[in-house]
């Protein structure tokens, strides 16, 4: 089933009995020099494998990578960081059907486990088609223990995608999102916003969304971490790109 929106999910599960293979690819880039991580790059693969339950359980398993590469700007080593990220188990429940309501209502529940760490992702997701039209709206916060599960820090995050079919293949929009970091729920570490254009190409069998965010506005809140007034540079970049491809079976 495809999605129109990369960061943003959408309140539609699949059908029971269908099984879908996703390959997701994000690219992080940029960070300065203050935080020590000149030409900044993280990629991130997730391998999903999504299969219908019931009609309103989906399940997915993901394998997660990713590589990390940065100069540091004292010592000119460059560093690279090829790691395993673990598996999650995303579980998506559909509660209110956008086709017989006003507004459709999903949960959502997503573990993951590493050797050196863990998360749990919890979201609301809300959503509806209006003709040629659609959007989706997420509310998500997050859990993270790391540094061999030491350390914890919280996230809260807001999404939303709106976009509008273009003949019978293609659909174009916008997707936006607001991330804050909250070390060991103490204090608001952080905040980043992002806005972007999303496009989806669709055909019978499969299917692929793109979205391209830059960080419009970033503030440190405990410190001035990266020396930047505009944006958010230690624990985000000023460039997001994330595609998803995904093929039925």
């Amino acid at each position: 089933m495809e999605r129109f929106f990369t960061y943003t999910y959408e309140p539609e599960t699949m059908p029971a009995g269908l099984f879908e293979y996703e390959q997701w690819i994000t690219s992080r880039l940029l960070r300065n020099s203050t935080v020590g991580q000149e030409n900044f790059n993280r990629w991130e693969f997730r391998h999903e494998f999504e299969y219908g339950v019931t009609d309103n359980y989906t399940l997915s398993l993901y394998i997660n990578e990713s590589l990390t590469n940065f100069r540091e700007p004292d010592t000119h080593r460059h560093v690279s960081d090829l790691v395993w990220d673990g598996i999650s188990l995303e579980n998506r429940y559909l509660v209110l059907n956008p086709a017989d309501h006003a507004i459709g209502l999903a949960l959502y529940f997503e573990p993951r486990i590493s050797d050196t760490e863990a998360e749990i992702e919890e979201r609301i997701i809300l959503g509806q088609r209006c003709g040629d039209w659609k959007w989706a709206l997420n509310l998500t916060h997050a859990t993270e223990w790391s540094d061999r599960f030491r350390e914890r820090e919280g996230e809260v995050e807001l999404s939303f995608g709106i976009t509008r079919h273009i003949g019978n293949n293609w659909s174009l929009g916008i997707e936006t999102r607001d991330h804050n970091e909250l070390p060991a729920y103490q204090k608001w570490e952080n905040t980043a916003l992002y806005l972007g254009p999303v496009v989806t190409y669709k055909r019978e069998r499969w299917w692929a969304t793109l979205t391209v965010m830059p960080q419009l506005f970033g503030a440190n809140f405990l410190d001035d971490a990266d020396g930047d007034r505009h944006f958010e540079l230690e624990g985000h970049e000023r460039l997001n790109i994330r595609l998803i491809a995904g093929i039925s079976f």
